[in-house]
């Protein structure tokens, strides 16, 4: 198997990653995100992905890249940053629902091919006041978190429903990484994590 990079210090895609049993290496890809914010959120979430996976200067190597887009009727929220923001996130997005658009890619870095896929899911929040909104940011600290919630954490209790296409679901993805996606682009690089 190719020597696998995972452009990304995200702690949520490193724990997805785990649970393959997979020998990878962790690189920050210094993507500048902001430079994609005139994308539509579908488009933003793969073009991320994309730069990422092929951001690293590594020799004959698979390198992932993954990027989530939180799209609340065409609005992007990215990371808060900071509680206040984070408050003001969750407040908006109240009782509505928003689509959570994960993009994945591999990149081989020695043919130069790049392989992206995306999966979307849709949120809908329940109904919350700003008390029971400021409780769960200073519980959880979503402050790293596009959207500001962590569905791995308490942030599970913020939501009524949480749909996708059955056919092309991937429930890893809502926690940062689609899992299905990836392994299906690893394998037109011929790498099967079982071997076959």
């Amino acid at each position: 198997m190719k020597r696998l990079i995972l452009a990304s210090t995200s702690p949520y895609r490193r724990a997805l990653l785990d649970r393959l049993d997979l020998t990878y290496e962790v690189c920050s890809p210094g993507v500048d995100e902001d430079a994609y914010r005139h994308l539509e959120p579908r488009d933003m979430a793969i073009a991320l992905s994309i730069a990422k996976a092929e951001a690293l200067d590594a020799k004959d190597a698979l390198v992932i890249g993954s990027d989530q887009v939180v799209d609340l009727e065409g609005e992007v929220l990215g990371k808060p940053g900071s509680a206040e923001r984070a408050l003001a996130q969750l407040e908006s997005m109240s009782g509505r629902a928003h689509r959570l658009i994960t993009g994945v890619a591999v990149h081989d870095t020695q043919s130069g091919e790049t392989y992206a896929d995306v999966d979307i899911h849709t949120l809908t929040m329940r109904a919350l006041g700003r008390d029971v909104l400021q409780r769960y940011v200073a519980h959880d600290s979503p402050l790293n978190c596009a959207g500001s919630y962590k569905l791995e954490e308490r942030g599970i209790a913020l939501f009524e429903r949480i749909e996708a296409d059955p056919s092309t679901a991937d429930d890893s993805a809502i926690i940062g990484l689609p899992l299905m996606k990836l392994l299906a682009l690893l394998r037109r690089f011929g790498c099967d994590v079982l071997g076959e």
